[in-house]
Order: C-alpha cells, then sequence, then structure tokens
C-alpha cells in the first residue's frame, strides 16, 4: 500500500544499533526524513547514507531528524554506524512490518533474497503527517535529496 502526501505517517518503534528503542512519536514537533535503505555494506547504501552524514548540518538547520531503517539486524547496523560514523540513528526492521507499512519492501530483491527494504525517502512533519514520498524500485537511485531539501524548507 502506497503512501500519500497528507496520509497520517505510520507510527512505529524500533531497535536502534544501539539497543535502544526509538520512536517515530518521540519526534513529535519536529520534522523527520525517514529513509529506508536495504542493506548496510553496500555501495549505494554507502553512498547514501555518507551523503546524509556529511551533509547532517544542513538537515539539523531545518529542524529535521533523520531516521534511517533497514532490515539488517541491529549489530549489523552498529558495525556499519561504528565504521561509517554515521550521526543519525540507524533503525532495524528485522520483522518488515514497518518496511510493510511504509510500502517500501521488496517481494524479491537481487541474489533470490526476499524481503529486504527499497530504497525509500519520506518527509515526515511536525504533525505526523507525510509531506514527501519517494519509493524507488532501481536500489541503484538515491532519492532525491533535493526534493527532500526543498520541502523541509517550504516546512519552516
Amino acid at each position: 500500500m502506497a503512501l500519500n502526501i497528507g496520509d497520517d505517517a505510520p507510527l512505529f518503534t524500533l531497535k536502534s544499533s544501539n539497543k535502544s528503542d526509538v520512536s517515530l512519536s518521540d519526534y513529535a514537533g519536529k520534522n523527520v526524513v525517514v529513509l529506508f535503505f536495504p542493506l548496510a555494506f553496500t555501495g549505494t547504501c554507502t553512498t547514501e547514507l555518507c551523503s546524509i552524514r556529511d551533509s547532517k548540518a544542513d538537515y539539523d538547520a531545518l529542524n529535521a531528524e533523520v531516521l534511517a531503517i533497514s532490515v539488517d539486524s541491529l549489530f549489523t547496523l552498529a558495525k556499519f554506524k561504528e565504521e561509517q560514523g554515521y550521526n543519525f540513528p540507524l533503525l532495524s526492521d528485522w520483522n518488515k512490518d514497518i518496511s510493510v507499512a511504509y510500502g517500501s519492501l521488496y517481494d524479491e530483491f537481487v541474489l533470490g533474497m526476499k524481503g529486504v527494504s527499497k530504497r525509500s525517502a519520506f518527509v515526515v512533519d511536525k504533525n505526523g503527517k507525510i509531506r514527501y514520498a519517494e519509493v524507488l524500485e532501481n536500489a541503484g537511485e538515491l532519492p532525491n535529496f533535493a526534493a527532500i531539501n526543498e520541502t523541509l524548507q517550504e516546512l519552516q
């Protein structure tokens, strides 16, 4: 099921790479960029998250938090975060419920893998509404960061 602009963002609580619970509701009153990525330690995912890491100050200036979600285990995500120095939470959707709720799960991915998150980007506003939604079928593509930033600027 696809999410549309103006829909309520599905709420979630997931384990972060540091084993703590992180809920979307923890960020009420802030704009949140929710990113889904297929797999830690892969080329495009590393490029995407390093881009976010390196422009984190821009998101901070726009009063926006970033949450990155994959179906990787929290242990894998902890190693990925440590190696790359990510400065935002990496969350494990091990059971795939949240990827499904956001319409961001491949039935079949490369190499016969099933149930991997699609590369997706959502902007959730301070009131929990979807203000930007992009679900990519091609995992080799990156989200439109310019459009995400433009949406965040409009929400200021």
